[in-house]
């Protein structure tokens, strides 16, 4: 069952008088239960591509599709609820709210969404004991390591059960150490859970946890490497 459907995906940005094609007609599909990592230099066009996966931008041209919808014909709120449903993002900068502790950070979607205050707070602690954060619900930001932000970013993604979760570099600002604890999480979500995940990279030692490696090249997917076909 596929999951996203991209058909010949442009999206060109206007610098003064000239375009630059950021994406160059990217099609592909993704299937539900798949671990995909997209690899390519700076400026080849992933976190571009990550971006309208995640319904966080429009194409220029061509068709984007969550579950057989064509998210680029939908309006600004519509496009929030299905974010906020279907989709997890994990980013290499946490984007934790530093005045508010792991478990509040993890619940802000779950307040979005209009999960009563007991409820957010069960599924916020549980949600950080099985990224291995039992203890520390109550840390800041500013008291926690960089893996540890991270763990809490992965569970507030987590929060309201996505379909998808799309990681931009999640690994970017870690050490070697807290880079495949964090990249095992991931694996182990996509393996007992089912999660569907993409996920840019610049660690080709990483490409190794996924089922199929995207090499991206001036705004296509140049080739495919399968791993392990689902």
């Amino acid at each position: 069952m596929e999951v996203m459907v991209a058909e010949d995906l442009w999206k060109v940005y206007r610098l003064g008088q000239i375009d630059y094609p950021a994406l160059r007609g990217v099609s592909f599909s993704v299937k539900k239960g798949e671990y995909i990592a997209i690899v390519g230099p700076s400026g080849s066009g992933k976190s571009t591509l990550l971006n309208l996966m995640g319904a966080l931008d429009r194409p220029t041209k061509g068709k984007m599709m969550i579950d057989g919808v064509e998210i680029s014909k939908l309006n600004d709120k519509k496009l929030a609820e299905l974010r906020n449903r279907k989709l997890g993002f994990v980013f290499q900068t946490f984007n934790l709210l530093s005045y508010m502790s792991a478990a509040e950070n993890v619940e802000t979607p779950l307040i979005a969404a209009g999960v009563p205050p007991e409820e957010r707070r069960r599924r916020s602690y549980a949600l950080l004991e099985m990224v291995g954060l039992k203890g520390f619900e109550r840390n800041r930001p500013s008291m926690l390591s960089g893996g540890q932000q991270q763990r809490v970013a992965i569970a507030r993604a987590l929060a309201n059960e996505p379909q998808i979760i799309l990681a931009d570099e999640p690994t970017g600002n870690l050490d070697s150490k807290s880079s495949h604890e964090i990249i095992e999480i991931l694996r182990r979500l996509n393996e007992e859970k089912g999660v569907t995940i993409v996920m840019v990279t610049h660690n080709l030692e990483l490409t190794s946890y996924c089922d199929k490696t995207w090499f991206f090249r001036d705004g296509k997917i140049e080739r495919e490497e399968v791993r392990n076909a689902k």
